[in-house]
């Protein structure tokens, strides 16, 4: 589960941002501001939605998406790993954010699609 003192310390760096809240969710936190879901706390780290262009700058960054495992396969989500110098400093992690909440905000669906991570 995603700890107390975690989700405080991202919420604290994320407090330039409006209507922002944390939501229990499956062991974590998933990340909303108003009703756009944009981000996931989940055992110690946090990961913001990428669309085809945002997720390049994660990419490069070398950090990798969101993975579950359901009927014993890996599926990857939409969501990447925030990077901690990123994460660190607070102008940078709400720019970061607000790109997440854009692309939250254009997704076609509600929920985030989902597709099985490549195989290693």
């Amino acid at each position: 589960m995603a700890t107390d003192s975690f989700k405080d310390f991202v919420l604290d760096q994320l407090s330039g941002l409006p209507r922002l809240r944390a939501k229990a969710m499956f062991g974590g936190y998933g990340l909303y501001q108003g009703d756009r879901f944009f981000g996931i706390l989940m055992d110690g780290r946090l990961y913001f939605r990428t669309d085809a262009q945002s997720r390049s700058a994660f990419v490069k960054l070398g950090m990798g998406p969101f993975v579950y495992e359901k009927a014993r396969q890996i599926v990857a989500m939409n969501y990447y790993e925030v990077p901690p110098a990123v994460l660190e400093n607070r102008d940078e992690i709400v720019a970061w954010a607000t790109r997440s909440i854009q692309c939250a905000a254009t997704s076609r669906r509600k929920s985030p699609r989902s597709r099985k991570a490549p195989e290693a």
